[in-house]
């Protein structure tokens, strides 16, 4: 293997959710060998600085890394500029980058897909983005271990200096390029809210850096890496961070497996798609199971 990525975690003002990420991270296998960014956001209300003061003191005292920097903002850039500026940072300075956040845990084996997988398809310009987390899927015993798909998973990835240069923060000049039948593509057949993304973004309802890189890498006929059983689980769909919700549709058991096979041919798997398709139609349930949740959601905001 060749030189490792540098990780990029982000945090902001979950303590607990950054301390259990940490954890994780520093038991992958190849945690003592790789250097560890930590960009920490500054607290954006005088509600926030407690919990970022709190996130602080946790990240001071990291280790089991090669090297840990960290990198504390004196203003608050938000999350998607803070991902932003540092990954185009990492990049600039090292080629290549592994990202997360502070409410992803991995496998012990997430660096070792990571880094395989770069260097695989470093001088491969239709793949321009490499994820850890995949859906529950009930077909991923008897699909592929590792399969290229469309969509961009923001839960743990991975990229080249080569396809960042592609991102387009500029959501009309997203927008642009669209006609209806690349809205139909895009949303994995109306089968997910990602053109709703965009819309919402340009709206000022969101303020997504992932959707736009989803956007810039299918614009170019780029693919993403994936495993068939998620080397990631987010924990922060318990209502504890400024864009998620209470719920549980996305939950999954970490693979404790290594991967050991890369596909040979880049090209978007059938099977995994339908698979996909299949588990983001109907991932919400019945109506009766949708109006629990929605219930469940709601007395919890109580």
């Amino acid at each position: 293997m060749q030189h490792l990525a540098p990780i990029a975690l982000f945090v902001y003002n979950r303590p607990e959710h950054t301390r259990r990420t940490l954890v994780y991270l520093k038991n992958n296998q190849l945690a003592d060998e790789s250097r560890l960014y930590i960009f920490s956001d500054a607290a954006k209300t005088a509600t926030d600085a407690a919990k970022v003061e709190e996130v602080r003191d946790i990240i001071k005292q990291a280790d089991g890394f090669k090297s840990i920097k960290i990198i504390k903002r004196k203003d608050n850039l938000g999350l998607a500029n803070s991902v932003i500026a540092g990954v185009t940072q990492l990049v600039n300075e090292y080629g290549k980058v592994i990202v997360f956040e502070d409410d992803l845990l991995t496998s012990p084996y997430t660096l070792n897909y990571f880094n395989e997988a770069l260097d695989k398809y470093m001088q491969n310009d239709k793949v321009m983005h490499i994820g850890a987390y995949m859906y529950p899927l009930k077909e991923a015993a008897i699909l592929p271990e590792t399969f290229f798909y469309r969509a961009a998973s923001s839960w743990g990835w991975a990229t080249w200096d080569r396809a960042w240069k592609y991102f387009e923060p500029d959501v009309n000049k997203l927008i642009a390029q669209f006609d209806t039948a690349k809205i139909l593509k895009f949303s994995i057949e109306g089968n997910m809210n990602f053109w709703k993304q965009i819309q919402e973004f340009k709206k000022g309802k969101n303020n997504s850096w992932a959707i736009r890189w989803y956007a810039s890498v299918f614009l170019r006929d780029g693919l993403t890496l994936n495993p068939a059983k998620s080397l990631i689980e987010n924990i922060g769909n318990d209502g504890s961070g400024i864009h998620s919700n209470n719920e549980d549709i996305y939950k999954v058991q970490i693979s404790k497996q290594p991967v050991t096979r890369f596909p040979a041919e880049v090209i978007e798997d059938p099977a995994a798609y339908q698979a996909i398709k299949y588990f983001l139609k109907y991932r919400k349930g019945s109506l009766w199971q949708r109006g629990i949740r929605y219930l469940k959601q709601l007395s919890q905001k109580l």
